[in-house]
């Protein structure tokens, strides 16, 4: 068996790895290797750029309910950009029109051709195109309501009636459409061409050497929830901005290794809108930030496993609940039960949801163990029997008494106005909505109040030896790291502003800990003295 020390090693070990790992892969999807034998000529091996030639170019985008065309049939020209310069970036909003056959549920491709100027794309033989779907199916999200005097009995019927159809997915616009050019004059060796770009690239003989035409690529990961559009049955035109800026070799390696990572999510059953926080992740964060946040998130995962791991060891051992709230224990286990409801019922990333559910877990077995629960079946029926407390935790339970109670004249007031502001103000799907986050707003603004119980008990017992402070501080770590996440991860305003919260609390922790010095005759978290472990030694 791996001592505690060691096997927190290895996995700090196996972190490293991983890290220089990810680092020697990112290297190498960003930097290629040349040709060496460009240097030699055109009987080098070498597969050269066509764009070097600098051909005058056209690009055309058509629109079709077909993902395959052969001429110029049933097909809509919605944008022409004549002397198309592949250096500079433009932006273009045009109306579409939508076919029948796509109000009706169907799907509508749009197929953008760079080819020569003058000449139409399927008479160019160096024509490049690329095919993507402006449409997409997802559930739309269910219209808010106010509860109190927003509609009377049949329009809640109709509502009703309105939120069953609108369980199932409907068709969207996409209303945006990124196209890229990859403009480097870049020489590949053809022996080894990188197999991310190969898809993307066509191949053409000119005298003894071969060139590659335009890369052309359609940015996927600009395309947002946000900016999808329900389409109805009435609509006969739809906006769609086109795009355009040119692009790096590296950055599209990456974009295309970046796409490829959020279509596998997706056929592992995230949906739509979670695969949309990842997108949201690339696409409004610099790369550079970017690379700092793929390092950031590699040590929240660690500091998350070792935060964990302590916390369950503390409370596995914990045979005394001297000197720690139980009522603390039990707000944090109700806070975190609701936070996780909210988040559920918000439909917030899996990336932030799955954390949360695992640490509600973890705290509704803390609550075991604080009221030192056992549970008996007998049959199906459980049978709950709770230990007894002896006269040191008897006296903190009362310092934990004294601090509800002060505690209880500011926050249930406050809690209770807050919820009948909102049910007067705000809309809100359904009831159970308006319960969720009535509790969730009180959690999130005045939920370090509920902390203040432990602050309290520390103060009247001068000591903090009693908590776990290897899991407090991979927990500040953390805590901290949520701040960065905070401004990239989409999620509600309330929970953003929880993360700053929880920082201003450590700190609290942290002065008490410089003022009330450790003392050898005190119990430690695991109700033990230093004092006392010295004489089972000495015996």
């Amino acid at each position: 068996m791996l001592s505690r020390s060691s096997f927190t090693s290895l996995v700090v070990g196996v972190f490293a790895v991983y890290v220089a790992h990810t680092c020697w892969v990112m290297y190498g999807i960003v930097y290629t290797r040349p040709c060496p034998a460009a240097a030699d000529g055109p009987a080098g091996g070498c597969v050269w750029p066509y764009l070097a030639r600098r051909p005058k170019l056209q690009l055309s985008v058509y629109t079709t309910t077909r993902s395959s065309i052969g001429a110029e049939s049933n097909i809509d020209l919605v944008l022409n950009v004549e002397d198309f310069d592949i250096e500079s970036k433009f932006e273009r909003t045009v109306n579409v029109s939508v076919p029948k056959k796509t109000r009706n549920n169907g799907t509508l491709y749009a197929f953008v051709f760079l080819h020569h100027a003058g000449i139409l794309p399927w008479h160019d033989g160096k024509q490049v195109h690329i095919v993507s779907p402006l449409t997409t199916y997802m559930v739309p999200k269910p219209e808010e309501i106010n509860l109190l005097t927003g509609e009377s009995a049949t329009q809640q019927i109709e509502a009703e009636k309105q939120t069953s159809a609108l369980d199932e997915p409907v068709s969207h616009w996409r209303s945006r459409l990124t196209l890229n050019v990859m403009v480097e004059d870049f020489v590949f060796d053809g022996s080894s061409l990188p197999a991310d770009v190969h898809r993307y690239m066509k191949m053409v003989q000119l005298g003894k050497t071969v060139h590659y035409l335009p890369i052309l690529f359609i940015d996927q990961l600009s395309n947002r929830v946000k900016d999808l559009m329900v389409i109805n049955r009435s609509t006969t035109e739809l906006p769609l901005t086109v795009s355009y800026d040119k692009i790096s070799l590296g950055k599209l390696r990456f974009w295309i290794h970046m796409q490829d990572a959020v279509y596998s999510l997706q056929q592992f059953g995230f949906s739509e809108k979670d695969a949309d926080e990842v997108k949201g992740i690339f696409v409004d964060t610099n790369l550079y930030f970017l690379a700092l946040t793929f390092f950031v998130a590699a040590f929240h995962l660690l500091f998350d496993f070792l935060a964990f791991k302590n916390d369950i060891s503390f409370w596995k051992k914990k045979r005394s609940m001297i000197g720690m709230s139980t009522k603390a224990v039990l707000w944090r286990c109700f806070s975190t039960v609701v936070i996780f409801l909210f988040l559920l019922d918000e439909q917030t990333s899996l990336l932030v949801l799955i954390p949360a559910g695992i640490g509600a877990v973890i705290e509704l077995w803390k609550v075991k163990k604080a009221l030192k629960m056992t549970i008996r079946w007998q049959g199906l029926r459980p049978k709950f029997q709770f230990g007894a407390y002896n006269d040191s935790e008897k006296k903190t339970e009362e310092y934990d008494a004294q601090a509800m109670k002060y505690l209880s004249y500011l926050l249930y007031p406050l809690c209770i106005g807050g919820a009948g502001y909102s049910l007067l103000n705000v809309k809100y799907k359904s009831w159970y909505s308006w319960l969720i986050n009535s509790f969730v707003n009180g959690v999130y603004a005045f939920g370090f109040l509920f902390m203040l119980p432990q602050l309290f008990v520390n103060y009247k017992m001068k000591s903090v030896a009693h908590l776990p402070w290897k899991a407090f501080t991979y927990k500040a770590f953390n805590t901290f790291i949520d701040d960065i996440f905070a401004f990239i991860i989409t999620m509600p305003t309330s929970h953003r502003l929880a993360c700053f919260r929880d920082d201003v609390v450590f700190l609290v922790y942290l002065y008490q800990r410089w003022l009330y010095p450790v003392d050898k005759s005190r119990v430690n978290e695991y109700g033990e003295s230093y004092e006392e472990k010295i004489k089972k030694k000495s015996s």
